[in-house]
């Protein structure tokens, strides 16, 4: 039950946040569809192919493209003085898409039955991958590559899925809230990682 209810969440976080960086980066209704999808499914296609899954299996989650498409379809129609918001409430968005997608990600390493290494490559993968597509199509400089704390939230929800392998439903949800809770606080007070500069 976990797999489904994080995958529908992580699909409608990340199909949104697609969907208004294209609008807001001017694109026509093609292009807000496109990056709509590629945010979604992008990083799940990264992770697929790195831990050994057909990528054909992500042509078998039709429902998940129905709901990603329907989503696109509703933040489109929004009223714009609700979407002029997005700077305010997008990063929630952001941070909901990336918790939900990470523990999934390591929850299909786990099953699979791949070691810690492979399983928080799996979370960042799927947790950030989208993200860094739909950043790199929109001419932005990826999140994770910034100074604010993003993929490492995602790694530590792979640790996390690790060492409770095999933990029930509520526990899967408890990780992802918190690391969707850590990456919003990380945001909102401004917590970085150390950077080095080099001085010439």
């Amino acid at each position: 039950m976990a797999w489904e209810v994080l995958s529908m969440i992580g699909t409608v976080a990340f199909a949104v946040s697609g969907a208004v960086i294209a609008m807001e980066e001017e694109y026509d209704l093609f292009g807000v569809y496109m990056l709509g999808v590629v945010t979604a499914f992008g990083g799940g296609a990264f992770r697929n192919v790195l831990i050994g899954v057909p990528v054909s299996a992500l042509w078998e989650q039709e429902m998940l493209f129905r709901i990603a498409l329907v989503s696109i379809t509703v933040i489109f129609l929004f009223p714009n003085r609700l979407i002029r918001h997005w700077s305010r409430w997008g990063t929630s968005f952001d941070a909901v898409g990336l918790a939900a997608f990470a523990v999934q990600g390591a929850m299909m390493a786990v099953q699979l039955g791949l070691g810690m290494s492979a399983t928080i490559v799996a979370a960042v993968l799927t947790g950030a991958g989208g993200g860094m597509i739909r950043d790199l199509l929109a001419g932005r400089r990826p999140l994770v590559l910034r100074k604010e704390i993003y993929a490492v939230w995602a790694a530590i929800a792979g640790i996390a899925v690790t060492l409770g392998a095999g933990m029930a439903d509520w526990g899967l949800y408890l990780v992802a809230a918190t690391v969707a809770v850590l990456r919003i606080f990380s945001a909102r007070f401004g917590w970085r990682l150390p950077v080095r500069k080099l001085v010439s």
